[in-house]
């Protein structure tokens, strides 16, 4: 006997109703952001950047239904089953944080819907599998940000390293990515240390750290949480080199570290450091773009969390007309033919890279999608890779 899951079943007969009555072509897009909780500062450039979207694609309307899901897990997977169940939406962008996203990708298999995840890990995408296949990331992964630090710290000679990082799907897939290339590149961790988004403390972490004494650590965080384990080390006397993930790359990294967080190094997007980058490289226009119709719009320029979701919909813009060609908005085919299209996308410029997708690559960035640098007097400035 044939089965279907029951959220399939339900969405194919609301689709099959509406062809029937002959709706007009819409598209609903989901847009799922932690405007609120711990990691707001992703968040909130991500729920700040639905509204520079595009409205329209290849002559089909798109309705945008965005929601915050306050950085709490539970509360994404029931956002994620409401705009599947109830809206019916064709995808869903978001949502912000990494254990989010890994908690949502049962149901957007289930329901056959692409998700375009502006997340830090690859988790959601890697290893590639049936509830991954729907997973589209737009951020560099980990493993492409782990080889630039990974090399500076072999080329600057560090033998030995101290980890702290999140103790969530972030922090774990980054150990996971490090660990091989640490041991190809004769570095040995002599300090391994977790800490969790909320806590107010890492006083006893950053004391094992210190007595170890490595020449550099790496802080594997997102958004706030990654002020608070570099602070403490500094404070409490430790003076070596300290690298950060593209997860630190925010304004409230540098304005909430202060002194204590110069000469951090940290690899992520060109648009930390886009005055320094040649106007060759294809995605600098891109990102001058973005920044330039945010601040129009919100007075600031944007972090670059913010540019995961601005990339999103630069996917959909090309992808978007192709499933069209196959299937009606709204109905299973539809969504089948997108996941298709983006999976297809090739040299498609963002604003932090060139993106080249393949059924086992759904992030899609090569070395073009990342830049290495330093905070120097409160600015990011280019290191030589």
């Amino acid at each position: 006997m044939n089965w279907i899951h029951p959220l399939r079943a339900a969405l194919v007969a609301a689709a099959t109703a509406a062809v029937a009555l002959g709706a007009p072509a819409q598209m609903k897009v989901g847009v799922i952001a932690s405007a609120t909780g711990p990691i707001g500062a992703v968040g909130i450039p991500q729920r700040n950047t639905a509204a520079l979207l595009p409205r329209r694609i290849g002559g089909i309307d798109i309705q945008y239904i965005v929601l915050d899901d306050a950085s709490d897990p539970t509360t994404t997977v029931g956002e994620v089953r409401r705009l599947l169940s109830q809206d019916r939406v064709d995808a869903i962008i978001g949502p912000s944080g990494s254990p989010n996203a890994m908690a949502a990708l049962q149901f957007i298999a289930e329901a056959g819907t692409p998700l375009l995840a502006p997340v830090g890990t690859a988790a959601v995408v890697l290893p590639m599998d049936e509830h991954k296949r729907w997973v589209f990331k737009t951020t560099q992964n980990d493993g492409l940000i782990a080889e630039a630090l990974v090399a500076h710290m072999a080329r600057v000679g560090v033998k030995t390293l101290g980890f702290i990082g999140l103790a969530d799907a972030y922090g774990e897939s980054w150990h996971r990515t490090l660990t091989p290339l640490l041991e190809r590149a004769g570095i040995r961790v002599v300090a391994d240390e977790r800490y969790q988004r909320g806590d107010a403390s890492v006083l006893a972490q950053a004391t094992k750290i210190v007595a170890a004494n490595p020449d550099a650590v790496l802080v594997a965080a997102a958004g706030a949480p990654t002020v608070l384990p570099e602070v403490t080390l500094v404070e409490h006397g430790y003076r070596g080199a300290v690298y950060q993930t593209h997860g630190a790359a925010t304004p409230d990294f540098v304005r909430l570290g202060g002194k204590a967080v110069e000469g951090t190094i940290m690899a992520a997007s060109l648009m930390l450091v886009l005055d320094q980058i040649p106007a060759s490289n294809p995605s600098r226009q891109v990102a001058l773009q973005y920044i330039d119709a945010y601040r129009k719009l919100y007075g600031s320029p944007p972090a670059t969390f913010g540019a995961n979701v601005y990339d999103a919909g630069l996917l959909l813009e090309r992808a978007v007309p192709e499933a069209a060609r196959k299937a009606r908005p709204g109905t299973p085919a539809f969504r089948s033919a997108l996941r298709d299209a983006l999976e297809s996308v090739h040299d498609l410029v963002g604003t932090q890279g060139v993106y080249n997708m393949t059924p086992q690559d759904h992030s899609g960035f090569d070395r073009r999608g990342r830049e290495l640098m330093v905070l120097e007097h409160g600015h990011w400035q280019l290191l030589a890779p």
